[in-house]
């Protein structure tokens, strides 16, 4: 008696179920790290040669499970790198958008953050900085470092200019008592 092997259809809808356990396993192995974006675990997992019809199923039932969340994701990422790392909106944008978040939720999550908040910031910045910092006749040096300084972390270079000029004066003056 002949069986005739299962056609190739069959053996790739009975490998569905088994892919998409495999690419929920990855996706819960990358989120217990960190949490992620939607678009880095889609990227992932196409990294790793799922196919898209795959990885949406899942991402879609991570993402009803509250797994993903985008706007929560970018809200706690402006909070703990404008804390730890000092950065401004324009930079803050601009890492939010290489994690793939969509415009409209990096505007939501930078809303809260103002004109004065992100001058109150640099000054911190520029403050902590001065008191190491040797200061002579002339400050040009000093001046051109700690405004890179804030340029870097993504603040506007007028504002880091002003705020660099009212801090090193502040210390002058703190310097001088």
């Amino acid at each position: 008696m002949f069986c005739p092997p299962p056609s190739t259809s069959e053996s790739v809808e009975a490998a569905e179920p088994k892919r998409e356990e495999q690419a929920k396993t990855v996706c819960l192995r990358l989120l217990t790290a960190r949490a992620r974006t939607r678009a880095e675990l889609a990227g992932q997992l196409a990294k790793r040669g799922y196919p898209d019809d795959v990885s949406d199923r899942v991402l879609d039932r991570l993402a009803t499970a509250g797994l993903i969340d985008d706007t929560d994701f970018a809200e706690q990422w402006v909070r703990s790198r404008r804390e730890h790392a000092g950065k401004g909106r324009k930079a803050l944008a601009a890492e939010l958008r290489t994690k793939g978040v969509d415009e409209d939720v990096i505007a939501g999550a930078l809303e809260g953050i103002d004109a004065a908040a992100e001058r109150d910031r640099a000054e911190q910045l520029v403050h902590a900085k001065l008191r190491r910092e040797t200061l002579g006749d002339d400050d040009v040096k000093v001046t051109r470092r700690l405004v890179a300084m804030l340029a870097r972390r993504g603040y506007n270079p007028s504002m880091a200019y002003d705020v660099v000029s009212t801090e090193l004066a502040a210390e002058r003056e703190r310097r001088r008592v």
